[in-house]
């Protein structure tokens, strides 16, 4: 039973589909690890089991041997018997004559009991023979799955880590992307933007107030105009209007 079980499993694993279970699966990845596992485990107790059954064929083999060989060997004897009793009857000794063809006898029962247990195990070790090539074969076809789950196993970590790596390229582009203002590049652009229109501001603040100083100055300047004419109205008489100071230079003397 155990042998038919592993046999079973020896069709049942050469048999199986490999693309299709991983389609089923949740988690390829630990599922063609486990076929693996039980691959490896169910391929070294295949190989026990068909050493263990080619060596019983091999014993079969070596018996229907031994039985051939004595069968040629008991002929050859009931041969040679026969002929010493020939001799014997010739020369008119018929109780040695007598006594080499019982000899004779014997030798050709030994003769048909080897043929016929020769004969018995041929179905048997031909059975066999079968059965050890089925074996063989189906062996090897568990270690052509083994070797087909191996490299699916390692083209899918492969895939794996190629994904997470271009998970973490694609990631680290993302954070760079000059285009996108939830980048770091673009918070820190949003930041530098808002320090210099703080620094514009603060120039913006800084002219309005200039002007506001220069605009005094004029103010200042024509209240002074204001109060000299005043003064020279005064000075001059009532009536009299009180010259500008561009007038003033055109009527000065000239020396």
């Amino acid at each position: 039973m155990v042998k038919q079980s592993i046999f079973g499993r020896i069709a049942t694993l050469a048999k199986a589909n490999i693309n299709a279970m991983l389609d089923q699966a949740e988690d390829p990845q630990k599922m063609l690890d486990q076929m693996v596992r039980d691959y490896s485990n169910s391929i070294a107790e295949a190989e026990s089991a068909v050493a263990q059954t080619i060596g019983n064929l091999r014993m079969l083999q070596e018996d229907y041997n031994e039985d051939r060989e004595n069968a040629r060997n008991w002929g050859n004897k009931a041969l040679a018997a026969s002929k010493k009793a020939d001799e014997y009857r010739t020369s008119g000794d018929a109780p040695d004559a007598e006594k080499f063809d019982n000899l004779a006898k014997v030798a050709i029962q030994r003769q048909i009991t080897a043929e016929n247990e020769a004969k018995g195990a041929e179905p048997t070790i031909a059975s066999q023979t079968e059965i050890v090539e089925k074996l063989k074969t189906g062996l090897n076809q568990m270690k052509g799955k083994l070797n087909e789950l191996t490299s699916k196993r390692d083209e899918l970590i492969a895939r794996s880590r190629t994904a997470a790596a271009q998970a973490q390229v694609h990631d680290a582009m993302k954070s760079i992307d000059f285009m996108d203002p939830t980048s770091e590049v673009g918070r820190f652009e949003e930041k530098i933007r808002r320090e210099e229109a703080r620094v514009l501001g603060q120039a913006e603040l800084a002219n309005s107030s200039l002007d506001s100083q220069f605009e005094s100055l004029e103010d200042l300047g024509e209240q002074s105009e204001i109060e000299a004419r005043l003064a020279a109205l005064k000075s001059g008489g009532s009536g009299a209007s009180a010259p500008s100071a561009i007038e003033q230079g055109e009527d000065s003397p000239k020396y």
